[in-house]
């Protein structure tokens, strides 16, 4: 095919997406702000709900870019809206023509040095969902000592529905991950007691609720309804967390040897700047806006502009690979017909 197609991002979305086109017969260009593709899946160890090695998912997708246009370390300096295409200026110097833009920029994980309440950043102990998940895959991390993992301490929702934090939306996929973990944790330290403070579960896919039970029944995970107000350091550097168990409507304080806060997902800045940069809509939660929610979650409403991924909102990682295809296919159809889409 003679038409170009630009995919910003290059993280799962942009992989898969970028491999259907090729089936497709086009040749479409990545460009990846950093050295790697695979983006959060790159650091990731295991998958939800199975468990399966993210490492070979991400090697799947990279076997179906064999041939693919990509441009690495390289970011999106200006992009205008041509007759019929965009004019894309990279921070490399190159310029493309592209008939079709698919943005798949992914999100950005919540700082959880916002919630100072938690003590992430200040005390040794405090570590994020992302930080055990690169400990699993790396083997190690300073702050987890594994001779002496007593208690460990799950906080969900750190950043997402939270009005405070500005991000009113779930991140649908923290409470899956935070069992997974638990259960890993639990796993590696079987002496350990661990505990989930959760405001309310939402276990929605399937097998879900599986782990779920699994985690009461067969690993003796504690779950605990309420959140919590805020965690200190005890003068042996463990952390000691205040909470209220709204179930039961006491009052708890625990002492962890481990505290995880299960960071949410936020929108990425690089999406807004590329928003700005072509007027597109921006949504109240700060992700792209799409040209609807139901049918076509994966177009914008400008001409030639797709989006897959993260981009637009929370997602699993399947549906995040599902939307890749469809928007390929869309930006297909888009291509072939002059007068498709908005």
């Amino acid at each position: 095919m003679n038409k170009n197609i630009v995919i910003i991002g290059g993280g799962p979305a942009g992989m898969e997406a970028a491999s259907q086109l090729m089936l497709l017969g086009y040749s479409p260009i990545i460009i990846e702000k950093t050295s790697a593709l695979g983006g959060h899946l790159a650091r990731w160890d295991r998958l939800f709900p199975d468990r399966g090695s993210a490492k070979g998912l991400l090697d799947e997708l990279f076997v179906k870019l064999n041939g693919a246009n990509i441009f690495y370390d390289s970011d999106i300096v200006s992009i205008n809206r041509l007759n019929d295409s965009y004019n894309i200026i990279l921070s490399n110097g190159i310029t493309v023509i592209a008939q079709a833009v698919l943005i798949a920029t992914g999100f950005n994980l919540f700082d959880a040095r916002k919630k100072e309440e938690y003590g992430y950043g200040i005390y040794n102990k405090v570590i994020t969902n992302a930080d055990l998940e690169a400990y699993f895959k790396n083997g190690s991390d300073e702050r987890i000592d594994e001779s002496g993992i007593k208690r460990i301490g799950f906080v969900h929702c750190v950043g997402s529905r939270d009005e405070k934090a500005c991000n009113r939306q779930c991140s649908k996929v923290c409470c899956i991950t935070a069992l997974k973990q638990a259960i890993e944790l639990k796993e590696k330290f079987p002496e350990s007691v661990i505990y989930c403070f959760y405001m309310d579960l939402r276990l929605f896919g399937r097998k879900y609720e599986d782990i779920y039970l699994s985690a009461q029944k067969d690993f003796g995970i504690r779950f605990i309804r309420g959140r919590v107000s805020e965690a200190s350091e005890d003068i042996d550097g463990n952390v000691v967390i205040k909470a209220e168990d709204t179930l039961t409507g006491k009052p708890l304080k625990v002492t962890l040897d481990l505290l995880v806060l299960m960071a949410g997902m936020s929108a990425n800045p690089d999406a807004n700047r590329l928003a700005g940069m072509l007027s597109l809509a921006i949504d109240s939660d700060g992700f792209l806006q799409s040209y609807d929610n139901v049918a076509y979650i994966h177009r914008s409403k400008k001409k030639g502009i797709f989006y897959a991924g993260t981009c637009t909102g929370p997602k699993t990682l399947p549906e995040t690979l599902s939307e890749a295809r469809s928007a390929a296919l869309d930006i297909h159809n888009y291509l072939k017909n002059s007068d498709y889409g908005g």
